[in-house]
């Protein structure tokens, strides 16, 4: 593994924290976005950590995250979670995610690191976006800490890097899985997605996708590029970028 570097040395560590903005599953009709812990948890690690946190969006403005993640939803799927309760509720961090940045101007040399947060919304707003690719490879070209949790890994199905060649050649890499895809519509009665990143990761040539037990905690850094399985694997994928840059 290599070790990332910084133009930032001997300063305030800075992470860029990049949610997807809120759209419709053509699948299910429901309004998605980004999941509430893959944001929340990741942000309290690197909070603990001394970090200064930007979270932007890639066409910036208001986020919202997937009913099924909010601490709030009727479900009480994820009643459990009072970190992103927490993070609801007080009117300073919940001003974060009420107008974000876009992607479009961010200087690659003002950060040290990038996370970027799954959920519903990725599989749609990251899966074609060539610009939020685009940065994700200058990140990673530059050395920098590059995470990517859950469905946000979509993104990395087919990525290039200046060369040409995908970002995950030669990498061991995770992202939600196939099983988790079936529990997943098993708990809401249909089907969620419009395709399986496992599926089609293991078509991939020259690269070793992996995944652990289902909803278990489970990250991997291959060099500068950080994985996490599923939404109870961000705070394992930011602890793993603290390790990277170190406090």
């Amino acid at each position: 593994m290599t070790d990332s570097h910084s133009t930032n040395t001997g300063a305030q560590k800075r992470v860029l924290l990049i949610a997807s903005n809120e759209t419709t599953s053509p699948v299910t009709g429901w309004p998605i976005g980004f999941w509430w812990s893959e944001l929340t948890h990741a942000w309290w690690v690197f909070q603990e950590a001394g970090y200064d946190i930007e979270i932007r969006s890639p066409q910036g403005g208001e986020i919202r995250g997937d009913g099924y993640s909010d601490p709030e939803h009727e479900s009480g799927y994820s009643a459990h979670d009072v970190l992103s309760l927490g993070f609801k509720k007080s009117p300073a961090t919940a001003a974060l995610v009420q107008d974000t940045q876009s992607i479009a101007d961010v200087d690659v040399d003002a950060y040290d690191a990038i996370f970027l947060a799954g959920g519903q919304g990725p599989m749609i707003t990251f899966m074609d976006d060539d610009a939020l690719k685009g940065l994700v490879a200058r990140f990673l070209e530059a050395g920098k800490a590059t995470a990517v949790v859950c469905h946000a890994t979509c993104l990395l199905l087919d990525a290039r890097g200046s060369d040409g060649e995908l970002l995950v050649k030669g990498r061991s890499w995770t992202g939600f899985s196939s099983a988790e895809e079936d529990m997943a519509d098993a708990t809401v009665g249909t089907t969620l997605q419009p395709f399986r990143i496992e599926d089609r990761a293991r078509e991939l040539e020259g690269t070793n996708f992996m995944v652990e037990q289902p909803f278990r905690s489970f990250a991997l850094r291959d060099g500068n590029l950080i994985t996490g399985q599923q939404q109870n694997s961000s705070a394992a994928a930011a602890r793993l970028v603290v390790e990277a840059l170190g406090r």
